[in-house]
């Protein structure tokens, strides 16, 4: 095993310790809970140790370091996950390797998006990214619509040819009401999930949690946590 692979290996097993003992502390099946690998700014050849050692949802934040990496693992039984904020000109580009898309949050975005999709011939997955630190008819700090713009994305998605409204996803916020209070932020996503799935029984992802909050994500019932630093280590920085 080289180094890196035992250093990825011993990392994912911590990881995996965490969530295992988060669920088991909320109640909840091991299962229930998808590890997400958040692999920004790694090399290709990371995330085929990772899928060696078992990983199988990966994410990306920029087009630009997701595009090719893609292509480079095109060979690779993966879900891809885009989960950075999503301008409409980088769209075509994404939806030729993202699985899901879980940052959108505004309707130009879903017309985009679904353009791509019906002429590439695939579904996409979306969630919809809430922004907990958003007054109405604003976006976040880090992009995602206000709460109560939810439910009109939701319908515009709905109703798109070629995209499959999955569910929601957020970051926990820096600033407002949540700021520090992860699992509040985390309470409150899934109280709006449940009136998401009143009208769409479907969309029952919920995408919450990183390296430093995932037990709080676990503990409300998020069913996918996107974890990067935990896994790959400090990220270099970025030229």
């Amino acid at each position: 095993m080289t180094d890196r692979k035992a250093q990825l290996a011993a990392n994912l097993a911590q990881v995996e310790e965490r969530i295992a003992s988060s669920c088991a502390a909320a109640g909840r099946k091991r299962e229930e809970v998808t590890l997400i690998v958040v692999t920004k700014t790694y090399p290709a050849s990371d995330v085929r140790i990772l899928h060696e050692l078992g990983v199988r949802h990966v994410a990306e934040n920029r087009d630009q370091d997701a595009a090719p990496k893609a292509t480079a693992c095109a060979d690779l039984s993966l879900t891809w996950h885009f989960v950075g904020q999503l301008q409409t000109n980088k769209v075509r580009s994404v939806t030729s390797y993202a699985d899901i898309v879980q940052s959108v949050d505004r309707t130009k975005l879903v017309t985009a998006l679904s353009a791509a999709a019906v002429r590439g011939e695939r579904e996409l997955g979306c969630l919809i990214q809430v922004a907990l630190d958003a007054e109405s008819g604003e976006r976040g700090e880090r992009g995602g619509v206000a709460p109560d713009g939810v439910e009109e994305l939701a319908a515009a998605i709905g109703a798109a040819p070629g995209l499959r409204l999955d569910g929601l996803m957020t970051v926990a916020p820096l600033a407002g009401e949540y700021a520090g209070r992860q699992r509040a932020a985390f309470d409150r996503l899934m109280e709006i999930s449940s009136r998401l799935r009143a009208g769409h029984p479907a969309a029952n992802m919920v995408s919450a949690g990183m390296s430093g909050d995932l037990e709080d994500a676990v503990a409300a019932g998020a069913t996918h946590v996107r974890v990067g630093t935990a896994v790959l280590g400090v990220r270099p920085r970025l030229g």
